[in-house]
């Protein structure tokens, strides 16, 4: 017979990770992305063969990059794929993404040969960086050079109305309906990074589901602090059964 103090137990949480959208109808533009999506949206009209788009982990150049891949028919490749013997092989289809250039191991020689081959060729080839060109460290003068006069645009950390629409998204992508408040807990404690905010909607996700509970603005404060970002503030401090039903339950 149960008691009042039996804890019923946790549902196994399984760390399946909603499959990213891709889309270009998913993409949210603000003015921190508008230029890098103008930039995808002006091609084929480039003013150069290569360009180059930089920015932070999780700020949405690889969502960019398969945007402009669907309309290029390109392939994509792993800087760290590129050899002196995959050279012709990626070239080969016309048109090419290069994810992560300030990656390891990275074949200077051979990236200097595929942007010197793509231009013969006028094969156009998008890469990403999480970086800048000068703090990626290349002892290759010319690939240097090279990258340093390639047009691109830079994605910078979301202004507040972004993030807080990719909030509402990225919860909507795993089904979970929140109450706006939640929205507004989350986009004012954590980092201004979208790669932030799939993170802790993600670790939201794993733990209500253990809990076999709907998310509440308490337990959202619970895991922000979890993740370190810090305590919960005085009026947030109310137990997580006297929370209101403002949302629709998980």
């Amino acid at each position: 017979m149960a008691t009042r103090d039996t804890v019923p137990p946790k549902q196994l949480a399984f760390d399946l990770p909603a499959d990213p959208r891709y889309g270009r109808e998913d993409f949210l533009v603000g003015p921190a992305n508008e230029a890098a999506y103008a930039l995808i949206e002006a091609w084929p009209n480039w003013p150069d063969t290569v360009c180059l788009l930089s920015g932070p982990p999780g700020s949405g150049k690889s969502h960019l990059a398969s945007i402009w891949a669907t309309r290029s028919h390109a392939w994509t490749a792993k800087a760290s794929e590129i050899t002196a013997t995959t050279v012709p092989h990626y070239l080969s289809n016309g048109a090419l993404v290069i994810e992560d250039i300030d990656g390891e191991p990275r074949d200077e020689a051979a990236l200097f040969h595929l942007l010197n081959l793509a231009r013969e060729r006028a094969c156009p080839v998008l890469i990403t960086c999480a970086t800048s060109v000068e703090a990626l460290g290349l002892t290759t003068a010319d690939l240097r050079s090279r990258l340093r006069l390639a047009p691109g645009a830079t994605i910078l950390p979301p202004d507040d109305a972004l993030l807080r629409a990719v909030l509402v998204k990225l919860f909507v992508d795993r089904q979970l309906v929140v109450d706006l408040a939640i929205v507004e807990a989350l986009a004012l404690r954590i980092d201004r990074s979208l790669g932030r905010a799939r993170e802790v909607v993600t670790a939201l996700d794993r733990d209500a589901l253990s809990r076999g509970r709907r998310i509440t603005k308490p337990l959202a404060l619970a895991v922000l602090e979890r993740l370190g970002f810090g305590a919960q503030d005085a009026e947030d401090e109310e137990c997580e059964d006297g929370d209101s039903e403002g949302g629709v339950p998980t």
